[in-house]
């Protein structure tokens, strides 16, 4: 009787149990990948073709989709922050305002007036943050409106024209802040 090395029983053994268990994860996920392009296409063609053919249109589709993802966005304008995104960080910001207010109070030795400076100047960031969100979304909105009124009822540019908002019948007015707002404070 023969001795036997760990090597030789890797190789008569694990190896092609590992070898059809990693045959099995590819064949499973070619499966998935099959019948996702199908329901994404609308057609049961690709789930009669063999692994090869149905890898081939699978590429040639994702590449389809690719194209036309990139080509409508660049013909569609650029949206601006969804809102969701700005509530989520106005939720995020005003967390991090009460944290640093729970801080500095449970802090001893506190400056009050420290504190009061602190949570002014987050009071001030966050108001300057909303100032400059509202006059972006007003500035998208007046970009719309000018394709809209350019490519439409709107005269070509002339060569003299500078083609700045000033040219155009209706411009769209900057947002000015109020002086006689109250400064927010999350206090």
């Amino acid at each position: 009787m023969g001795y036997t090395s760990k090597t030789q029983i890797y190789q008569k053994v694990k190896k092609p149990l590992l070898e059809r268990k990693r045959r099995a994860r590819i064949n499973k996920c070619l499966d998935n990948l099959k019948t996702l392009v199908a329901e994404m296409r609308g057609d049961d063609g690709i789930l009669r073709m063999d692994k090869a053919e149905m890898l081939e249109s699978a590429v040639i589709f994702m590449r389809q989709q690719n194209s036309n993802k990139t080509s409508a966005a660049a013909s569609a304008p650029a949206p601006a922050q969804s809102p969701l995104s700005l509530d989520s960080f106005r939720n995020g910001y005003m967390n991090a305002v009460n944290e640093v207010s729970r801080v500095m109070a449970s802090t001893s030795g506190m400056s009050v007036d420290l504190g009061k400076s602190v949570m002014t100047h987050l009071g001030r960031i966050y108001k300057n943050l909303q100032q400059f969100h509202e006059a972006q979304t007003t500035l998208v909105d007046s970009e719309r409106e000018m394709d809209c009124c350019s490519s439409s009822s709107a005269a070509p540019l002339s060569p003299a024209s500078s083609g700045y908002h000033s040219d155009c019948e209706s411009p769209a007015p900057s947002p000015m802040p109020e002086e006689s707002e109250k400064l927010w404070r999350p206090w």
